[in-house]
């Protein structure tokens, strides 16, 4: 086996790279900006050694392949040194392709929101159906400790990002994967850094429909006009679509209203009912998507159905980390309106006429560019109480944003400031839930100690 250098290791794809080819038996080490957890956890866990910064003597001269991640660009020293040195290099999504992939039936979720949920729903069921999956998700799945492993088994599920997959290959990740089976979760403009507009993203999903094979299967929202836009560009496999209308090959019916309970419909017909932890439509869409999926890879849904009383969703997917004064404290990855919005909507079907504070850390490359700022205030309706990280490298005019907000609102510059807002905001019975897709300075734990301590 080999020694392998993995640029961006951190990232929660590329980690769970490096824990598939520790599993391998390569020797993996790597380098990265901004190490976190719980991706940080799991490599150390993994005994994987982490370099701070994108120096090239990070590198061991010894290494036989350098993986970069699609958060570095030309002009990078890391980048740069490779490059000079002559190294071989490739990237995590072919890497995968190549190396894991090869004679196993792939399931691929793409989707702008909820991949990361979808794809260890996928992978849970096909765990409680006694098929040994293996699996990439861009996250630490809470059932099963690790954000990636090999499995035994013949499937593999991977969660399919759209974002590109390297300076040197500006393809989204996904059409690396050539699936047997693809979930399209849903639709929607993300990702300014890369993409002009929707069309472009259509056009990247459109690539992944023409990898999908004619014995394979399609797993479609019927709510998304955008997909259907994208499967009029052409189809050649077969198509199932899921939702709430009936009519669709796979919909739910609630039992609960805040979507804890509900009803699974194949063709109209109840096949069986679903009791969960999860909360919100979105996750109801999510859980019936990965059902339709493992249908179609001959999974006995009758059967596998009560597994889910039992599913623990993943880290940082509106993840109770504690209480105390009376106060829930969540740590939430929402960073899209869409998402936003849905996640309150969950939340506050589940806890009432309760108080919600929000405190957010508006962190991706879209919200940095402002491309999501006016569809950023409707987006928090579900919240009481609002507290920005206004960071000064924001475009966009926090103010404008703050005086659209429905419930009270403001900024502040630093995570202190933010936690000392929190602090006069928040009281017993709240629940307060932090916002981020980034590392947001431990704010969510810094929060739950102090009140702890009080």
């Amino acid at each position: 086996m080999s020694k392998l250098h993995i640029l961006g290791i951190a990232g929660t794809f590329m980690g769970g790279v490096a824990a598939l080819a520790r599993e391998l038996g390569h020797t993996v080490e790597g380098s990265d900006q901004a190490i976190y957890p719980p991706m940080s956890t799991q490599l150390e866990r993994l005994g994987i050694a982490l370099k701070q910064g994108y120096l090239p003597e990070h590198i061991a001269p010894d290494c036989e392949q350098v993986i970069v991640g699609n958060a570095l660009s030309r002009g990078n020293a890391a980048v740069e040194a490779v490059l000079d040195a002559g190294r071989r290099y490739t990237s995590g999504a072919q890497w995968l392709s190549e190396t894991v992939l090869p004679g196993r039936t792939t399931l691929a979720v793409a989707g702008t929101h909820g991949k990361t949920t979808t794809t260890t729903i996928l992978a849970y069921l096909l765990q409680a159906a006694g098929r040994a999956p293996g699996f990439l998700i861009g996250g630490v799945a809470e059932d099963f400790g690790v954000s990636a492993r090999l499995g035994q088994g013949a499937e593999f599920v991977v969660e399919a990002d759209e974002y590109d997959t390297a300076f040197f290959d500006k393809r989204s990740k996904f059409v690396h994967y050539r699936p047997t089976v693809a979930i399209l979760n849903n639709l929607e403009y993300d990702h300014a850094d890369i993409f002009p507009d929707v069309a472009a993203i259509q056009r990247q999903f459109h690539h992944l429909v023409r990898t999908v094979p004619g014995q394979g299967r399609l797993i479609v929202n019927g709510e998304d006009a955008r997909l259907d836009e994208v499967l009029a560009m052409g189809c050649w496999t077969p198509v199932e679509r899921f939702g709430f209308d009936p009519s669709l090959e796979w919909s739910a019916r609630l039992i609960a209203a805040d979507g804890s309970a509900f009803a699974v419909l194949r063709q109209g017909v109840e096949i069986g009912q679903v009791q969960w932890p999860l909360v919100g439509r979105h996750n109801v869409l999510n859980g019936l998507a990965a059902l339709a999926a493992a249908h179609a890879v001959g999974v006995d849904l009758p059967a596998a159905i009560p597994a889910l009383a039992r599913f623990r969703s993943v880290k940082r997917r509106l993840e109770v980390i504690g209480q105390a004064r009376g106060i829930t404290v969540y740590d939430d990855f929402a960073h899209h309106p869409t998402a936003i919005a849905t996640t309150l909507e969950g939340l506050r079907a589940k806890v009432g006429g309760a108080r919600i504070v929000v405190a957010m850390e508006p962190r991706s490359n879209s919200m940095r560019l402002g491309a999501h700022a006016d569809a950023l205030a409707p987006s928090l309706d579900g919240a009481d109480a609002v507290v920005f990280l206004h960071r000064p490298e924001l475009a966009w005019d926090a103010g404008k944003v703050i005086a659209a907000v429905r419930g009270q609102a403001h900024a502040v510059q630093d995570t202190d400031a933010l936690l000392a807002a929190l602090a006069d905001i928040a009281d017993p019975g709240d629940h307060v839930v932090f916002m981020s897709n980034g590392g947001f300075d431990g704010a969510p734990r810094r929060y739950l100690s102090a009140l702890q301590q009080e």
